[in-house]
């Protein structure tokens, strides 16, 4: 370097005296604002065009960098088109095409920043971005401290995550865990959910909404979903509810204590004190663990599980230890055909192309009760289907209706407009109708048909075998006699609730009895057994 004149060498001496930073190639001079911790040394790379140095008072000096801008402390590294440094303060302003590159972990830009070297703490605004290879935040103001790798805006902020969007007024990011926590006007759009809260916490790389206040979803189905707790993972469409979370999925409401779903399988489980809706089919599920298919809207439902069929006057309560629903045309692998008949239990099976409220069924298993306020059951096993309206009772099945008691191996419950219409029980059929404490008619036989009038049993056939026990009464209700007598076919007819006659078709053999020659314990048909103790009293007590 030739030196023309003695002020230029002046210059030149004074510029290596009192910098301390030097711009030479081969050997870059950093500087430490404080010493004694090398991670917030602040060194100036290569490749800087211009240096110039502006002293404000006695105290201050401000060092200016321009063009190619590029700082580095510890494992981050600045990029600007301009610099100014002030020592004394212990920080410097960066202007255009900012750039911070955080431990090759996270990436900010911005058109401004401020940038506190002891603290490690840098002030961005105009046009931030944010992003850590996953999702992407833009702001227009943010703090981002590279020590704790939080950064915080407070003035509204967009994070894109593939097809996810979330906006909110505040939000801070943890970049080591990739999480982002939304406050006040939390929004989540994404093409298969719409959400809105107040709170969320959001995970950039598992792409997980952790729901942590009153949280409102709705999906693309225009299901809705209410809940204060829980999660939902976008990427595989596993999702958990707390707080009592209640679903609406068109005519069909759910709430229960907990719930975890699964998009993927339709499959969602409903834990404490679980309730399902079904306004449609006018169906109420209450259980502790209920397992729903949308899809398809079946159900399986456990621990001290009921259901009740809404009717306008008489609603039918089930109870068991589990209850089972789903479409008849899956129970029997119908899939095109528009009709099939099943000989087994007499369901016909209509076109599934169509929506048919009618096309489902109904099971329960083990300790099976059924209460209405004019009828009761309970057996063992059970199944309804929709489509014909009958109850099929199985194992030991007992029913009542006022003072009659029905039993057999299996009874058939037919319904219409919702309301008995007629009954089928099949071998060892026997009807009791109790008159009075220890006093009981009773009609034993191979098969007995009941048919009801307004709710109660109006008449019964009886066929096959056919016995009967029953008391003779006077106009005046005093009994006369008993009659005990035997026929292949007899009927019995019924008058406000109470057995008025018996008529047998064939022949007919019998005795009648004095009535004190006869205790009521000594008439008693084979297999006679009064089962009151069974019975449900109340809907309440299938609640317990």
């Amino acid at each position: 370097m030739i030196l023309k004149n003695k002020k230029s060498l002046f210059v030149f001496l004074w510029l290596l005296s009192c910098s301390s930073y030097s711009f030479c190639q081969e050997r870059p001079i950093t500087k430490t604002f404080t010493p004694q911790d090398t991670t917030r040394t602040v060194e100036i790379l290569p490749g800087v065009r211009k240096l110039e140095y502006r002293k404000v008072d006695s105290v201050t000096e401000l060092q200016i960098l321009a063009g190619n801008v590029k700082l580095r402390q510890g494992n981050s590294l600045f990029y600007c088109d301009s610099c100014v440094i002030n020592k004394r303060l212990n920080l410097f302003e960066a202007f255009g095409n900012v750039h911070i590159n955080d431990a090759d972990t996270t990436d900010v830009y911005s058109g401004y920043l401020r940038y506190l070297t002891d603290k490690k703490i840098a002030y961005l605004t105009k046009n931030v971005i944010l992003t850590d290879g996953k999702g992407k935040l833009t702001t227009n103001d943010l703090e981002y401290d590279l020590n704790t790798k939080v950064g915080i805006y407070k003035n509204g902020g967009t994070v894109f995550n593939k097809k996810t969007v979330l906006t909110s007024e505040e939000g801070y990011y943890y970049a080591d865990l990739k999480d982002i926590y939304f406050k006040k006007n939390v929004v989540l759009k994404d093409p298969a959910y719409h959400l809105t809260s107040d709170s969320l916490l959001y995970n950039t790389e598992t792409e997980t909404a952790r729901f942590i206040a009153e949280t409102f979803i709705i999906d693309s189905s225009k299901r809705t979903i209410r809940t204060r707790e829980g999660f939902y993972n976008l990427k595989s469409g596993k999702a958990e509810f707390g707080q009592r979370p209640v679903v609406q999925d068109g005519k069909t409401q759910a709430t229960a204590d907990k719930m975890y779903s699964d998009d993927s399988t339709g499959m969602t489980q409903l834990i404490g004190r679980a309730i399902i809706i079904d306004t449609a089919e006018n169906r109420t599920v209450i259980a502790d663990e209920i397992f729903f298919n949308r899809k398809n809207k079946s159900f399986l439902a456990t621990k001290k599980p009921l259901m009740i069929i809404k009717q306008d006057e008489d609603s039918v309560f089930v109870a068991a230890d589990t209850l089972f629903s789903a479409p008849l045309t899956e129970l029997y692998g119908i899939k095109d055909s528009t009709q099939q008949k099943d000989t087994l239990k007499g369901v016909m099976v209509v076109d599934t192309k169509k929506k048919d409220s009618t096309n489902r069924y109904f099971e329960a298993f083990r300790h099976v009760r059924i209460f209405t306020d004019s009828l009761q059951a309970v057996c063992d096993s059970m199944f309804y289907s929709f489509k014909d309206s009958v109850f099929r009772l199985f194992q030991n099945p007992v029913v009542w209706s006022n003072e009659n008691q029905v039993t057999g191996d299996t009874i058939f419950l037919f319904t219409k407009n919702k309301k008995a219409d007629k009954m089928k029980v099949y071998e060892n059929s026997m009807l009791v109708n109790k008159v009075e404490p220890e006093v009981f008619n009773q009609v034993k036989s191979t098969r007995i048909d009941a048919y009801f009038t307004n709710g109660g049993i109006d008449s019964v056939r009886a066929t096959g075998f056919a016995e009967c026990i029953y008391y003779i009464q006077d106009e005046d209700s005093a009994f006369t006699g008993i009659n005990q007598s035997q026929s292949d076919l007899m009927d019995i007819y019924f008058k406000e609730k109470e057995l008025q006659r018996v008529v047998f078709r064939s022949a007919v053999k019998g005795t009648i009895w004095p009535i004190r020659q006869k205790t009521p314990q000594e008439m008693r048909l084979p297999g006679f057994n009064w089962l009151e103790e069974k019975r449900p009293k109340t809907r309440y007590e299938l609640f317990e």
